[in-house]
């Protein structure tokens, strides 16, 4: 299992589109892909799941995947996540 810790920067954060982008990267990925932000666990391939984060710029995320491209899964959503 590889983990990373982020500190969200995201351009339009309160906007759906980039929630739907994030999911889509994610489902790229055999990986199972969670994310963790306020003591929620949501899967990062749910659209559902991710619309209830509150991922809300310098809120601390932690980025978890666990599968044979897991270190790629989460080198891809840590890069969106901090992409600003």
């Amino acid at each position: 299992m590889k983990k990373s810790e982020v500190v969200v920067n995201v351009k339009d954060v309160k906007d759906a589109r980039p929630i739907a982008f994030l999911v889509q990267t994610a489902s790229q990925f055999e990986s199972k892909i969670y994310i963790d932000c306020e003591e929620k666990h949501v899967n990062a391939k749910s659209i559902m799941g991710m619309m209830t984060l509150t991922l809300e710029n310098g809120t601390k995320a932690i980025v978890s995947a666990e599968g044979k491209d897991e270190d790629e899964a989460v080198t891809k959503i840590e890069e969106f996540l901090t992409a600003g």
